[in-house]
């Protein structure tokens, strides 16, 4: 008789303990799968936001690298207008020394010297001719030599053996611009 189990309530007690434990596993499996399922969705969420962020950092760092290359585009601009500027004032202020320079030419010539060519480069000035004796080719030079826009005539050929010019000396020389900036100044203190 031992084994004979008169009482059905120790049965009942074991199937209702059984049942809670099944219930708080049910629970406990749906409150985990809950918690998964949040973590997902919270975790995509914030991908999602990152991703956002990312996206308009991008498109920031394009915008604003492009206003880069059009800030640089526009100091090279300016660089270009600047220099352009600068060419163009250098022409301004050296347009009334050409007008002074054929003058000094002009007034330092002496009768019967005669010019036929008259080339600049730099500051250097090539200048051809005919004089009818070697020494109106040497007062012309003083005279150049004295000029104000002009100094240190060099005399590079002096020729009297061309047949077109009968009689008469063909002659070139070189001499160097300059502007007279000092010697207004001097002349200045001396009155």
């Amino acid at each position: 008789m031992p084994h004979i189990n008169l009482l059905p309530w120790r049965e009942e007690l074991r199937s209702a303990k059984q049942r809670q434990f099944n219930t708080a596993l049910a629970g406990a499996a749906i409150v985990t799968a809950l918690a998964v399922v949040f973590v997902h969705i919270q975790m995509t969420s914030m991908i999602e936001s990152q991703n956002q962020r990312n996206q308009f950092l991008e498109n920031t760092i394009k915008k604003v690298e492009k206003e880069i290359e059009e800030i640089r585009d526009l100091k090279r601009d300016k660089e270009n207008l600047l220099a352009r500027m600068e060419v163009i004032q250098k022409l301004q202020s050296s347009r009334p020394e050409i007008v002074h320079l054929f003058e000094e030419i002009a007034n330092a010539a002496p009768k019967g010297v005669f010019l036929l060519d008259a080339s600049r480069t730099g500051d250097k000035l090539s200048i051809t001719g005919v004089a009818d004796s070697n020494d109106s080719v040497s007062a012309f030079m003083r005279n150049l030599d004295s000029s104000a826009w002009l100094t240190n005539p060099k005399l590079s050929v002096i020729d009297s053996s061309k047949k077109e010019y009968e009689n008469a000396s063909w002659f070139s020389l070189e001499v160097t611009q300059t502007t007279p900036s000092e010697k207004p100044q001097a002349e200045e203190g001396k009155a």
